[in-house]
Formats: C-alpha cells, structure tokens, sequence
C-alpha cells in the first residue's frame, strides 16, 4: 500500500475545504434573499401586522350551496306591466341606514345599521366545487392553502393553548386545508358532514386514562425523539411544523372541552342561541347553526383567530320557496344572537364577521308556477360587519333582474384582499415559497382592496 505524508494530504484535500467554504456562503446568501414573510418560525406565536390592523378575528359564516341574494339581501321589485325574475319575497328597509332586507330575515334585519352589504359580487365559475374552492382558497382548480391558513400563517393566534383556526361542521378539508403551508397553520376541524354538534369533539383530544403530568412526561419523551429526528434532517421543515402541532395538541387539552361545554350558558342566551331540545324551544325549533354561532363567540372571546361557520344547503333547484324559508329561520336569529353578543361586549370593532357562499341564484317570476333556480355566479351577495368596515352601507350592485353585477364588482379576490388588509396584512407581499414559485391568497392576477367599504 502507498503512503503519503500528512503534508501531501493536506495538499490534496485543500481543495474540499474551499468546496464547504463555498457551500457554506451559498447557503447564507440564499437564506438572506429568501422573503421576509418566508422566514417566519411554523409556529403560532403571536406575529405583528405590519399595517395596522382594524381587526383581530375573522367570523366566516359560510352559507354553502349559494344563496338566494334576490330573497335575502338584494331586493329586486317586479312590476306589473313588465315582469321578470327577481325578488319572490316582500322586503323592507330597516334602521336609519334604510337597507332593504328579506321579511324571511326579520332578526338579522334589526342590525341593517351594522351591516356592510356588498351587492356586486362575482366569481368565476357556477360550479359548486371550483367555487367553493376559490371562495376559500382563491383557486378553483388546485388545493391550495385556506385562507384561514394564510391569515394564521400571517399573524399567529392570539391563544397559545387554542389553534389559530377552527372550522366548524365542515365536510370538505378542502374548507380548512393549510395546503403547502406547514401543518401547524391547518384549520381544526370540529363537526364535520352536518352531526350534531352538541355531541361534537375535537379528535383525540380527550382521554383521562393519565394524569395532565403523566401526559406531559409522554409528550416530552416523544418530542425529544422527533427532535433528534428532526436535527439529523434539517432540509425539511415540516418536521418542525409537526412538532409544534404536537405540542399544540397537548395544550389544547385543558382549554378546548371547556369551551365546548355550554354548561355555563343561561338558559336565556341558549334560547337567543336556538340551542336546546325542539320541545324546549317550541315552535322555534333548535338549531345546530345556533350552536355553532354561540361557539364561535366564545372561540373569539378565547383568542382564534378565524372561525369558519357552515351552512347548507342552499342549493335550492326545487321547492326554491320552501327551502329558502327554513333555510333563513334556522341562521336568523342565531347570527343575530351573534352580532349583539360581540356587540355588547365590546368585541364586534375588532372582529369581522362575513355572510355568504360561493355563488347567489337566478331570480323567480312570481306567479309564473316555477319553483326552482339555478346558479348565479355572475352577481350575488356578501355582508361583513365589524373590524373596520362601513356600517349601514351598501356597495355595488346588479341589473334590474339581479342576474348580473353592474357596478362595485368585487370578486373573491378583491374580498380576500379586503381582509387582509383590515387584519394588517398586505395581500401582495404574504407569500410563501413552494416548488420554486412564490404564492399568495390572492394569486399571480392579484387582487383590489376595496376601499370604499372601509371605514
């Protein structure tokens, strides 16, 4: 065998020590190119907005299937000697602002004065799937990050033992999907496919087998074997992602079942709530929307930073009348319910509320016999109220038979830009960078804050 001196090994080897030097600078002078945005910890720690912010929560209160915004928001009178579609239900106007609002809404009508209806939204496609997905993702062909992921990927949540986000009786993961980004920034799912949400859990959160310190102990045995696992595999971030999720988990242990259990509500908020048995409620009914509403005010008074609400179906194709009516009793009174509680307690400037779904209806003839619409993706309605919006003011609208947005059009775009900016957010620059590319909510065409509905 032939050997060499430690000098001439050093003279052959030098040239690897230059490679690591090289390898070394590369790697820094990319971290420091990399987006501000992009070099955020996958944690939910509390983050500054970089503008400033008019609110703190988001409420989505998402009406799938598509409303009818000509009998609930958008009123379009028929007249005798010229009938066409349009509104099928007697409107009014209510509070000083005079908005027109659905007799079929007569709770929610009493808070015209705190609403911001938007009456010239548009989307894309009339198709549920796509534009269920672009409401809430900004694409309507690919999975793509919630928007709820993007708004706690950008600013934290304000609760450390809660997630950032939680998705209330929802049947698509679609609705609470953190796509590419880390999985800390998913939404939590709570009810899924229409269940009963008073028997509703968080998945594998309860368990009394151990005790909180037993578990604690279990918790730091398995996170000091993933970050082992993870030190050894630093090129891969998820890893980190995962870790927080688990200990996010374990916390969420002594603060979720309390907020589920309505114990501590008077019988008179459930009622305001439309939460309790049918024969409790009399010919009111319950409502598993109620429960939903009243849950949402508590997860907001605990510091979640988006709550997303689900209703449906509102895909009326026939017994359009009917479905429409029940549709309208089982959410009136318990968003109504909802607005005065955040009202009251001084939460409702500094939380946003939205109304609505991924498309609106054509209008009926009254008189004509039909009783079944179709999709209208062209014109349709949303309302926000609260965290820095206009109050009694209505933006935009359609043509005479309601078919068409004419004036103040907002896409879903412009309305995920909105709410970025009112949380301090600038839509254009919360990026995140995947396979090569950068993405935001409001995607490569971008999106217009709509300004005249800030206050």
């Amino acid at each position: 065998m032939h050997s060499i001196s430690r000098r001439e090994l050093l003279r052959r080897s030098s040239c690897g020590f230059g490679a690591l030097a090289l390898q070394a600078m590369i790697s820094d002078t990319a971290a420091a190119e990399r987006p501000e945005v992009d070099s955020l910890t996958p944690d939910l720690t509390p983050k500054p907005p970089p503008l400033p912010a008019r609110a703190k929560t988001v409420i989505f209160l998402c009406m799938s299937g598509g409303p009818a915004q000509m009998d609930t928001f958008d009123y379009k009178p028929q007249t005798t000697d010229s009938p066409h579609p349009g509104s099928d239900v007697e409107f009014c106007r209510y509070g000083e602002s005079g908005i027109w609002v659905s007799e079929l809404l007569p709770q929610i009508a009493k808070h015209a004065d705190q609403l911001c209806v938007i009456n010239g939204m548009h989307a894309d496609t009339g198709n549920h799937a796509q534009s269920f997905l672009q409401l809430h993702t900004g694409e309507r062909l690919r999975q793509r990050p919630s928007w709820g992921s993007w708004v706690t990927y950008g600013l934290g949540s304000e609760n450390q033992d809660l997630p950032g986000f939680i998705s209330l009786n929802t049947s698509k993961p679609s609705i609470y999907s953190s796509g590419f980004l880390p999985t800390v920034f998913a939404g939590t799912p709570l009810g899924v496919n229409g269940e009963d949400m008073s028997t509703a859990t968080i998945d594998h959160i309860a368990g009394d087998h151990l005790t909180l310190a037993q578990k604690r102990r279990q918790v730091d045995l398995i996170q000091a074997v993933n970050r082992t696992h993870r030190d050894r595999r630093s090129d891969d971030p998820r890893l980190e992602s995962v870790i927080e999720s688990l200990e996010l988990g374990f916390r969420m242990q002594s603060s979720a079942p309390e907020l589920l259990d309505l114990s501590d509500e008077s019988a008179a908020t459930l009622a305001r709530y439309r939460v309790g048995k049918r024969a409790e409620l009399g010919s009111r009914g319950a409502s598993d929307f109620g429960r939903q509403c009243l849950l949402a005010r508590r997860f907001a008074e605990a510091g979640v930073r988006f709550i997303e609400l689900n209703h449906g179906s509102w895909d009326q194709h026939t017994n359009h009348r009917a479905d429409t009516a029940t549709n309208c009793s089982a959410i009136d009174a318990p968003i109504a319910a909802l607005l005065d509680d955040l009202d009251q307690r001084g939460l409702l400037e500094e939380t946003l509320v939205v109304w609505g779904g991924e498309f609106g209806r054509p209008g009926l003839v009254p008189g004509d016999g039909k009783d079944g619409t179709g999709h209208n993706h062209r014109g349709f309605t949303f309302w926000l109220a609260g965290g820095g919006v206009k109050s009694g003011f209505v933006h935009g609208q359609t043509d005479d038979t309601g078919s068409r947005a004419v004036s103040g059009k907002v896409h879903f775009r412009d309305l995920h830009a909105t709410i970025l900016q009112l949380l301090g957010l600038h839509h254009d620059r919360l990026s995140y960078t995947y396979e090569g590319r950068s993405h935001r909510l409001t995607g490569p065409e971008g999106g217009q804050v709509v300004e005249a509905i800030l206050a």
